[in-house]
């Protein structure tokens, strides 16, 4: 039994089709390109400088948020910085 259970052991083939090895490298590298291209995407927009009016447009906003100006006042003033 154990001699048996040796020679299937021994005789045993690997079945995996290994044509496709060239492409795990590639997959990887693509993962990694994509996952820096994002985050450097990301912090770039993060950290855009902003135009006068941009900024303005942001302020006003909380301003109206927080409660400090009524719609009217926000509709009015945000039309103003158009």
């Amino acid at each position: 039994m154990n001699v048996t259970l040796m020679t299937l052991l021994a005789s045993h083939t690997d079945h995996w089709d290994h044509s496709w090895w060239p492409i795990w490298p590639l997959l990887w590298i693509g993962l990694i390109v994509t996952v820096v291209w994002l985050f450097k995407r990301r912090h770039w927009t993060a950290t855009r400088p902003q135009s006068g009016a941009e900024r303005a447009r942001d302020i006003l906003a909380e301003r109206y948020a927080r409660g400090e100006i009524t719609s009217d006042e926000y509709r009015e003033r945000l039309e103003q910085l158009r």
